[in-house]
């Protein structure tokens, strides 16, 4: 896995977790794979990978069930959805619309060019 400089190693496999969930190759209350599994898959720090699993826990992504191992927990999707959104409304959302406005892009225009791309509004 390739990481990106500007984003903390723990935070893009957290990222990359919550993509194979959304893209359902992890599917609701299904097993994951255990620390040092994931961590030789990718090759990082076992303690990167827990750092990760603690975070998704942290927000009802994952769910630990003693003795069993980790699942990916029952609301999931939607967590993901809500933590995916609140980042996109924070971070990516005033980047674009500095760009929209120093381009001279209107909404409508933008509309149109999202039509383009396939993308359903």
């Amino acid at each position: 896995m390739k990481f990106d400089s500007h984003k903390s190693i723990y935070l893009q496999i957290a990222d990359l977790i919550m993509e194979s969930i959304l893209e359902k190759k992890w599917k609701e209350n299904e097993r994951i794979p255990s620390v040092r599994e994931l961590a030789g898959n990718i090759e990082v720090n076992p303690n990167t990978v827990m750092r990760s699993y603690s975070y998704l826990q942290e927000n009802n992504i994952l769910e630990n069930k003693r003795g069993i191992g980790l699942y990916v927990d029952t609301n999931a999707i939607e967590n993901i959805k809500m933590i995916k959104k609140e980042e996109f409304i924070n971070n990516d959302l005033p980047r674009l619309a500095k760009t929209l406005n120093v381009l001279g892009i209107t909404v409508e225009e933008l509309q149109t060019l999202l039509k383009k791309v396939d993308y359903k509004l």
